[in-house]
């Protein structure tokens, strides 16, 4: 795991070798290990910061020239199958003379021998890299093929350059910091800055599953898609797996085996991120029966009680025999971590998981130096709640009149979130067991007012929309995705769902949210359920086998129970949130008021009124607003923190 970047310039301006410097110490933290700078051409330089995983010796560094020297890499991630792409090379007698026992030197191997593209479909493994053909002139920018690994590039009027996060970039005399108003438009829906876009006008993020190619520094690149999502999707759903749920449950854990397999090799210290849930217990319990000695596991606990996970986490471990370590994060722990967030995201990112995400990854880098994961889970299975119930929300709204689902949402808003949480406390056991379940009613109260059977998910995946008149400049709203599946049975729109949460929520947010928050503490963090094959399998099961009745996940809770009882992961879904409403009306409140100054506020666009009466409305107990709110508190401190850097 590493910090990259690279230029092109046109010969203009300072140096390339003097500058890619000063991108590259913008990203010691990716790589506190090492730090390495290669001009591979006249224009060309490349910079590295190396957080040692694999050959810890200098035949590990970066960036890194192929044996025959026609290509040169910078890398950050990891390709897990390196060892077997190794032997595949000897037995074809296509390997060099190998120099030391690195997956960036099988890289280049492999892509000597095969090609990039060929090479690509080869490797298992998060990634993105640059790549100079010194033969044909050409700079290669590569992602992988689920969007783990960050690659951003922008070009000024002198140079092109790349890096994994954006304050390298700005660390350029010349970046155009205009903020591009789509891109804060979509951040206000998201919670994030999705797709390829960035912040600023003119930075952009290369796409999942596709490399660019420039040919020159100032020539727009062509775009290869060596691997696509959508595509996967349908052609799984085209060829269905044909077995029983037995056979499918065992061709799953055999897959699962290996990911787990593949992401425990390390020449350094490993453990595991563990909530308790069925996602990260599965990864834990295929860890552990893997291991010959206990499996250090960390967990982040809560001080209020209906965001804790702590007991879930501690019952799991208990049952593995795992190393585990928790800690308990408070109301001082959000407050003193705050202030790190615009500078760790770089750009408007307001996921407010990002604050214990941040915790877990400082706690495991104690005494870890790479932790796996279970992010992955939900989308490919079927976890959220919104899979469960929206596709019956929106089969049943068609029958309704447009009229009678606006009263029934306004009738479900009328009672206050606390006042549905005691409705569902006094209703039990004839209703259902729900965490936050006055914040979830008014998002479906929300959901039924959506005017098609995907606007649902739309309600149900954001934030702010263009119907609040929060931005001034209401034609920056971008417009909605088409469909990939076209049909509107529950089946299909729960796929729809998944294949947007999979391109699009779980890139643009969740894996982003991991990575700067481990990678801020240099620690590298592991998908296993990120697989490409695992994926790609995934998407040849029925629906029925990953949701059947009111339960997600089912094959995947299958396959857990195989190394751990039902009744220890029998618990609602947690998620990995904090009691962001609470904080907001008490130990954040000044700083929160600070940053909601109505002149400030319309500086970005932003109209004054309407955040006043949503912050009005949040402190009374009225509505729940605290994630819009987090929204429009993570874009103020990033201006700010910008503006700070600016002088």
């Amino acid at each position: 795991m590493c910090g990259i970047t690279g230029l092109w310039s046109s010969g203009q301006g300072p140096h390339p070798s003097e500058l890619v410097v000063r991108l590259t110490d913008a990203l010691r933290h990716r790589g506190p290990d090492a730090s390495g700078h290669l001009a591979p051409a006249g224009g060309v330089a490349f910079g590295h910061r190396r957080l040692s995983i694999i050959d810890l010796s200098p035949a590990g560094a970066q960036p890194m020239v192929s044996a025959s020297g026609r290509f040169t890499i910078v890398f950050n991630g990891e390709v897990y199958n390196f060892a077997a792409l190794r032997e595949q090379l000897e037995r074809e007698g296509r390997a060099p003379a190998w120099r030391g026992h690195s997956d960036t030197e099988v890289m280049l191997a492999a892509i000597e021998a095969w090609g990039l593209e060929r090479a690509l479909t080869r490797f298992i493994g998060m990634f993105a890299f640059g790549l100079w053909d010194a033969s044909e002139q050409h700079l290669h920018l590569v992602r992988d093929r689920l969007g783990v690994k960050p690659l951003y590039w922008t070009r000024t009027p002198g140079a092109l350059a790349f890096a994994s996060e954006l304050k390298a970039l700005q660390a350029l005399p010349d970046l155009d910091t205009t903020l591009d108003r789509t891109a804060l438009a979509s951040f206000l829906a998201a919670n994030c800055v999705p797709g390829t876009r960035s912040i600023f006008r003119g930075t952009h993020k290369v796409a999942p599953g596709t490399f660019l190619t420039f040919s020159e520094w100032n020539t727009e690149p062509r775009l290869t898609r060596y691997w696509d999502a959508a595509e996967v999707a349908r052609r799984g759903q085209a060829t269905r797996f044909a077995g029983s749920d037995a056979q499918a449950i065992e061709a799953l854990e055999a897959l699962l085996r290996d990911a787990v397999k593949l992401r425990m090799v390390s020449d350094v210290p490993l453990g595991a991120f563990l909530s308790g849930g069925v996602d990260s217990s599965t990864v834990v319990a295929l860890m552990q029966a893997q291991s010959s000695r206990p499996v250090h596991t960390f967990s982040i606990e809560n001080e209020v009680a209906a965001y804790d996970e702590g007991s879930a986490a501690r019952a799991v471990a208990r049952h593995l025999n795992t190393h585990h370590t928790p800690f308990t994060v408070t109301a001082k722990d959000a407050l003193d971590v705050i202030p790190l967030l615009a500078r760790m995201f770089d750009e408007p990112f307001s996921d407010s998981s990002q604050i214990p995400t941040y915790l877990v990854s400082k706690l495991a880098r104690r005494d870890v130096t790479v932790a796996l994961s279970g992010d992955g889970g939900d989308e490919l299975f079927g976890g959220y709640t919104r899979h469960l119930y929206a596709p019956r929300l929106a089969a049943a709204s068609r029958f309704l009149p447009p009229r009678l689902r606006h009263r029934l949402s306004g009738a479900i808003t009328s009672l206050s979130p606390d006042a549905w949480d005691a409705v569902f406390e006094s209703g039990r056991p004839l209703l259902p067991v729900m965490r936050i379940a006055g914040i979830r009613m008014h998002k479906l109260a929300a959901a039924l007012d959506a005017d098609r059977p995907e606007g649902v998910y739309e309600v149900l995946a954001s934030h702010w929309t263009k119907a609040d008149r929060v931005l001034a400049d209401e034609a920056s709203w971008p417009a909605p995705r088409p469909r990939t599946f076209a049909g509107d049975t529950a089946e299909d729109l729960t796929h729809e769902m998944m294949l947007r949460d999979l391109t699009g929520y779980l890139p643009d947010d969740i894996l982003t949210k991991v990575d700067r928050a481990s990678m801020a503490v240099s620690l590298e963090a592991r998908e296993p359920l990120l697989d490409h094959r695992l994926v790609e399998f995934a998407w040849t099961l029925p629906l029925s086998m990953r949701v059947r009745g009111a339960t997600g996940k089912w094959i995947l809770r299958e396959v857990l129970a195989r190394s751990v009882p039902r009744d220890v992961i029998s618990g609602p879904k947690m998620g990995f949130g904090v009691p962001l409403g609470e904080w907001l009306r008490g130990p954040l409140r000044d700083w929160a008021e600070a940053l909601l100054r109505p002149a400030s506020l319309s500086e970005v666009g932003l109209d004054p009124g309407v955040v006043a009466s949503r912050w009005a409305e949040h402190l009374n107990g009225r509505r729940a607003w605290e994630h819009h709110l987090w929204d429009v508190l993570m874009l103020q401190a990033w201006r700010q923190a910008l503006n700070r850097q600016a002088l």
